[in-house]
C-alpha cells in the first residue's frame, strides 16, 4: 500500500503545484480540480490507515527521508485529509478568489501536512516544515493589496519561523551525537546534545502551536481568508505544533525538565489566552485566541505524556474550530462584518448555520456530552495524577473555554432587541467589505458535517470505549477520567456559562489587546530579524559595490594592456619590417657574378681608405 501513502502526499502537491503554475487560466477548472483531488486524496489516507504503509527514501543517508503511517498517523491522517476536502467545498460554494492560485497554495499546504504528519525522520520533517511555514505566509498574506494582509503575514512568518530555529538546532545535535535522523531515536541521545534536541524541539513546536511567548501571530494571521483560518487553525499549521510535541513526549520526558516546561506552558496559555478571548470584540479575533488556549491542552498532554488525551483533543479541536471559523467567514461574507455587535441574532437569520455553531460552541465550552468535554477531561486525569496543581490549572483554563464560547453563544443567539431597536446591528453590516446578504446552501453542507463530527468525536476518549483507540496509540497505561472528574468538570463549564449568559462579562481592555503581546513579539522577533534583514541588504549593496568597482578597475587594467600590448606589437612590427628590408637588400648584393663581388670588394676598400684619410 505504498502507493496509497505516495497519493496521500503526491495528490495535493502535484495538483496544487500545476494549479499555480497555470494561474489565471486555471481560475474556472481550478474548484473542481481541488476537490476532486481533495477527495481522492481522503480515499488515500484512509486506505493508509487500513494499511499503515512506510515510504523510505534514500536522502542525506540511506534512510534519511522516511514516511509512515503508524498510531497517531492513522487517526490524523484521514482527519486532515477531511477537513481539507471540507473547507474546499466552502471555499467553492463562497467562491474565494483568484480561485487557482486559493486552491493551488492550500492543495499544496496540505500537501505539506501530511508529510508532517507520517513524517518519521527529520529530513522529512524538516523539508515538510518549512513548505508549511512558506505556503502558510502566502495564504495569510493572500489578498496582497489590502495593506494590513501582507505585513501581517509577515509578523505571522517571522514569529514561527524564529522559533522554527529550534527544530534545525535539534537536527545539529542530532548530528553531533551520532542519534541519527529517525525521529523514534531521539529521546536516546545521551549527555549535554539531549538537552539541546529537547529545547530546540520544545520551542519550534510552541512557535508554531502559538504558545507563550509566540501566540500573538495567530492575530495577525486572521488577516487571512475564513477559509485559510479554518484550515491553517483547526487540523493543519497550529495543531502540528501541538503534535509535533506529541509525538516526540518521550524527548521531553527523557530531558527531565522539558516535559514540566511544555505542561505548564501549555496551561498557562490555556488560562492567558482564554481570558484573551474572553475580552474580544471581534468573532475571528476571538476564535484565534481559543485556538491557542485549546491547543494548550495539547501542550500540556505532551508534557505529561497524556498521548490518547491529546490526540483526541487534536481531533476534536479540527472538527470544532474548522466548524467555528467557516461560520464566523459565512457571516462576513454574507454581512460584511466579523464585530460581535454586528452579529447580535445572526444566528436566527440563518438557522442551520446557526444551529451548526452553536454545536461547536457547545463542544468548545466543554458541555457534556460534546467532544471536547471528554477530550480535555482525558488530559485532566492525567494531570490529576501527574501534579494536582496542573490538574487545577487545567480546570480553569476550561472554565475560561467555557465563559468565553458562551460569550459567543449569547451574541450569536441573542433574541431581537424588544426596544424598538430590532435592525440596530443592521447598522453595523458592511463595514470591513461589502455582504451579499446571503448564504450558499452548498456551502452549509461541510458546517453540518463538522457539527456531527464536533459532537461525536468525544466517544474516543469515553471511559470504556476508547480502548481501540488507546490500542493504536500504545496508550493503554494511561490514566481514564472517573465518573466523579466528569461530573466536576461538567459542572463548572454549565455553571459558568449560565453566569456569563445572564451576567455577561466585565470589561478587560488589556486582554482585549492580547496583553501587549504584539509589542513584545515586535521587540523580540519581528524587528530584530527585520533590523538584520535591512543590515545584510546594506552590507550586500556594498559588497555588490566593490565587486563592481573591482569589476570596472578590471576593465580599464584590461583596456589598458591592451593599449601597451598593440603599442609593443606595432613597435615589433616596425622592427620586423626593417630586417625585412634590410634582408631583401642582402638579398640583392647576392647576385652569383664575380666581377660584381670583385667590384664591392673594391668599393669598400676605397670607402675604407677615404674614412682613415678624412679621420686622420
Amino acid at each position: 500500500m505504498t502507493a496509497a501513502l505516495l497519493a496521500a502526499v503526491g495528490l495535493p502537491a502535484i495538483t496544487g503545484t500545476f494549479l499555480l503554475l497555470a494561474g489565471h487560466r486555471a481560475n474556472r477548472l481550478a474548484p473542481a480540480l481541488a476537490l476532486t483531488a481533495a477527495a481522492l486524496t481522503l480515499v488515500a489516507a484512509i486506505a493508509c490507515a487500513l494499511a499503515m504503509p512506510r515510504l523510505v527514501v534514500p536522502f542525506i543517508s540511506s534512510d534519511g527521508a522516511a514516511l509512515a503511517v503508524d498510531g497517531p498517523g492513522a487517526i490524523l491522517l484521514p482527519a486532515v485529509a477531511a477537513v481539507v476536502l471540507l473547507v474546499l467545498v466552502f471555499a467553492a460554494a463562497e467562491g474565494t478568489r483568484p480561485a487557482a492560485r486559493f486552491h493551488g497554495l492550500m492543495l499544496v499546504f496540505s500537501a505539506a501536512v501530511m508529510v508532517t504528519v507520517t513524517a518519521t525522520s527529520l529530513p522529512a520533517l524538516l523539508g515538510a516544515w518549512e513548505i508549511m511555514g512558506a505556503t502558510s505566509y502566502a495564504l495569510i498574506g493572500f489578498h496582497w493589496h489590502q495593506p494590513t494582509t501582507v505585513p501581517s503575514g509577515l509578523v505571522a512568518f517571522a514569529v514561527t519561523r524564529t522559533a522554527d530555529l529550534g527544530l534545525y538546532a535539534a537536527a545539529g545535535a542530532a548530528v553531533a551525537a551520532g542519534t541519527g535522523w529517525q525521529l523514534d531515536a531521539l529521546a536516546s541521545t545521551d549527555g549535554l546534545w539531549l538537552h539541546v534536541l529537547a529545547a530546540g524541539v520544545l520551542v519550534a513546536g510552541l512557535g508554531k502551536a502559538a504558545q507563550l511567548p509566540f501566540s500573538f501571530w495567530l492575530s495577525r494571521a486572521m488577516e487571512g481568508p475564513s477559509p485559510v483560518s479554518a484550515l491553517l487553525h483547526s487540523a493543519a499549521m497550529v495543531a502540528m505544533g501541538g503534535y509535533l510535541l506529541l509525538r516526540l513526549n518521550p524527548l521531553l520526558l527523557a530531558s527531565g525538565w522539558a516535559g514540566p516546561a511544555a505542561a505548564w506552558i501549555g496551561a498557562t496559555t490555556a488560562i492567558v489566552l482564554g481570558i484573551v478571548a474572553l475580552a474580544q470584540k471581534d468573532l475571528k479575533q476571538l476564535l484565534a485566541a481559543s485556538t491557542a488556549a485549546q491547543l494548550g491542552f495539547v501542550v500540556l498532554a505532551a508534557g505529561i505524556g497524556a498521548t490518547a488525551g491529546g490526540t483526541s483533543q487534536l481531533l476534536a479541536h479540527a472538527a470544532t474550530k474548522a466548524l467555528l471559523f467557516l461560520a464566523a467567514g459565512a457571516w462576513l461574507t454574507a454581512v460584511g462584518s466579523k464585530q460581535l455587535p454586528a452579529l447580535h441574532g445572526i444566528g436566527r437569520r440563518w438557522p442551520v448555520l446557526g444551529a451548526s455553531f452553536l454545536v461547536g460552541a457547545l463542544s468548545l465550552a466543554g458541555l457534556p456530552p460534546l467532544s471536547l468535554w471528554l477530550a480535555k477531561d482525558a488530559i485532566l486525569a492525567v494531570a490529576l495524577q501527574e501534579n494536582p496543581a496542573l490538574y487545577g490549572a487545567g480546570l480553569l483554563g476550561s472554565a475560561l473555554a467555557a465563559a468565553y464560547s458562551a460569550k459567543m453563544i449569547a451574541v450569536i443567539w441573542a433574541r431581537p432587541d424588544t426596544q424598538g431597536h430590532a435592525n440596530m446591528e443592521e447598522k453595523l453590516w458592511d463595514a470591513e467589505e461589502h455582504g451579499t446578504r446571503k448564504v450558499p446552501a452548498a456551502g452549509t453542507v461541510p458546517l453540518v458535517v463538522l457539527a456531527a463530527s464536533a459532537a461525536l468525536l468525544g466517544a474516543t476518549a469515553l471511559p470504556g470505549l476508547s480502548g481501540p483507540f488507546r490500542a493504536l496509540l500504545g496508550a493503554q497505561a494511561e490514566a481514564e477520567s472517573s465518573g466523579w472528574e466528569l461530573v466536576a468538570s461538567a459542572a463548572i463549564a454549565i455553571v459558568v456559562a449560565v453566569l456569563v449568559l445572564v451576567r455577561g462579562v466585565p470589561h478587560l481592555a488589556a486582554a482585549g489587546n492580547w496583553f501587549g503581546l504584539e509589542r513584545g513579539a515586535q521587540a523580540v522577533f519581528v524587528r530584530p530579524m527585520f533590523a538584520s534583514a535591512a543590515l545584510l541588504s546594506r552590507l550586500d549593496r556594498r559588497l555588490e559595490m566593490v565587486v563592481l568597482g573591482s569589476g570596472r578597475l578590471l576593465d580599464r587594467s584590461a583596456t589598458a594592456s591592451g593599449e601597451v600590448d598593440g603599442s609593443v606589437q606595432r613597435a615589433l612590427r616596425a622592427v620586423l619590417a626593417g630586417v625585412n628590408g634590410l634582408g631583401r637588400l642582402a638579398r640583392r648584393a647576392q647576385t652569383g657574378a664575380v666581377a660584381d663581388y670583385y667590384a664591392a670588394t673594391v668599393l669598400v676598400c676605397v670607402a675604407a681608405l677615404v674614412l682613415l684619410i678624412v679621420v686622420r
